[in-house]
């Protein structure tokens, strides 16, 4: 067996189809059912079902995967090994980050990197905290930015800072006379939320739990569901209801600026800590501490 076998088989049982997992390998379908049936072969064992329209892991197929995905995270510790001895910020580290951070972190982040690693190129990609987790244990991102509580076992959490979160009202809204905003009064306006799956989501269901019951009742019309925090403040700017935003999501520069009004919470206003996260074995502690500072850098008030 090789390890381009191991990939295939790991990335073929986290996508459970042949076409999706052939396109994140970046070769053709046929290549990859081939490899696949190849190691079958070669362990006398079935690794996944197939039918027309899923692949399903077998239950012995799901032990061998995640050996494999050990054996790859291994093999990718001793190249990143040999390179430790040489510049630990020459080669390029990659960054992944959530939806809710990514477009509002990354502007002001590639900027302030420049200063602190210029020679260490990033490369960056936005996903949900899931996928991210199983990119970060697979090798394939070296560090992810996410909120808060975030554990894995063998990777390192370090939180970063702390931010409050406000409430999205269009221009003209009664709310823009209230120096601050209960969070109960959520429950009075059609609020705006990210779809299932966003921790963001969860993290405002968490601090107001009476929408959730909103969410579960068949004659809710409180509540209407975005792909993106940006499209949802397009839909806040068209007065179709309010939303509620991390600080750092406030700033961002859209032409329906001159439509929308923000307000605080009053105390105690929910807020989120983003943190970073890598795995322990990572050998490349430089490059994690220029991406700290980095950041930090990017959170310091503008002189």
């Amino acid at each position: 067996m090789t390890l381009t076998e191991l990939r295939y088989i790991v990335t073929l049982a986290q996508e459970r189809h042949f076409g999706r997992a052939a396109e994140r390998c970046h070769v053709s379908q046929p290549t990859l059912s081939v490899a696949v049936k190849k190691l079958e072969d070669e362990l006398d064992t079935p690794l996944f079902e197939r039918s027309k329209s899923t692949v399903q892991v077998t239950p012995l197929g799901e032990k061998i995967v995640i050996q494999a995905q050990r054996v790859l995270e291994q093999s990718s510790l001793i190249y990143e090994l040999a390179s430790a001895g040489r510049d630990q910020l020459a080669n390029p580290l990659r960054i992944g980050a959530i939806y809710t951070i990514g477009p509002y972190l990354f502007p002001h982040l590639i900027p302030a990197l420049a200063k602190v690693a210029p020679q260490m190129p990033l490369y960056i990609e936005e996903g949900l905290t899931g996928t991210l987790r199983s990119k970060l244990r697979s090798g394939e991102l070296d560090v992810i930015i996410v909120a808060l509580p975030f554990t894995e076992t063998d990777v390192v959490t370090k939180a970063i800072y702390d931010e409050d979160f406000e409430v999205l009202i269009p221009k003209g809204h009664a709310w823009e006379a209230k120096a601050a905003i209960d969070k109960e009064d959520l429950l009075e306006e059609r609020l705006l939320l990210l779809g299932e799956g966003h921790c963001f989501r969860d993290q405002i269901l968490e601090a107001c739990p009476a929408i959730t019951q909103k969410l579960n009742s068949p004659s809710n019309t409180l509540i209407a569901e975005g792909g993106s925090l940006e499209t949802i403040r397009h839909m806040v700017a068209s007065k179709l209801g309010i939303t509620v935003l991390p600080q750092s999501a406030l700033g961002a520069e859209t032409h329906e600026q001159s439509l929308l009004a923000s307000r605080p919470f009053a105390d105690p206003a929910p807020s989120r800590t983003v943190a970073i996260a890598w795995r322990a074995s990572f050998p490349r502690p430089k490059a994690i501490d220029a991406l700290v500072e980095a950041i930090e850098m990017c959170r310091r008030p503008a002189p």
